[in-house]
């Protein structure tokens, strides 16, 4: 069960988890709803990493990103305990949009959990519409692409 890692690209940025007993079912496996709270966490570390500050964007320019996409594929269970690593990849930069691939794996095994796609889109708060992304962003992540 599960599905056969492939080496991720050097510079792709890895998050680790611990499951807690709060994110488990009574079989002892994680509630569905749990990874996308992962992938979601992860992104966040990724902009900190990167170093690109998502609370300032939207105190300085009224924008933040909205989720219009999100996908989790289930390969494997994830249990009670066991020491995850989410890694995350932006893999698409558009004129509003940022897509990202994500893979969820157990520290030390071959096997991928868990893969999805997360696309946000930069959008105005006042008015809820897309708007250009900034410059000084798409230049920190163009490198990043595979």
């Amino acid at each position: 069960m599960g599905e056969a890692l492939i080496p991720l690209p050097a510079g792709v940025f890895r998050y680790p988890f611990r499951v807690r007993y709060s994110e488990v079912d009574c079989q002892g496996v994680a509630y569905n709803a749990h990874y996308l709270t992962w992938f979601d966490v992860a992104l966040w570390e990724f902009f900190r990493t990167l170093p690109w500050d998502l609370k300032a964007q939207v105190r300085d320019t009224d924008t933040d990103f909205h989720t219009v996409k999100a996908v989790v594929e289930y390969h494997a269970p994830v249990r009670f305990d066991e020491e995850i690593r989410v890694a995350v990849q932006p893999v698409r930069i558009g004129g509003s949009s940022l897509t990202f691939s994500l893979s969820l794996d157990v520290a030390g095994e071959d096997l991928r959990r868990a893969s999805g796609e997360i696309v946000w889109v930069n959008a105005c708060q006042t008015t809820h519409t897309s708007r250009r992304l900034p410059e000084d962003l798409t230049a920190r992540l163009h490198p990043l692409l595979p």
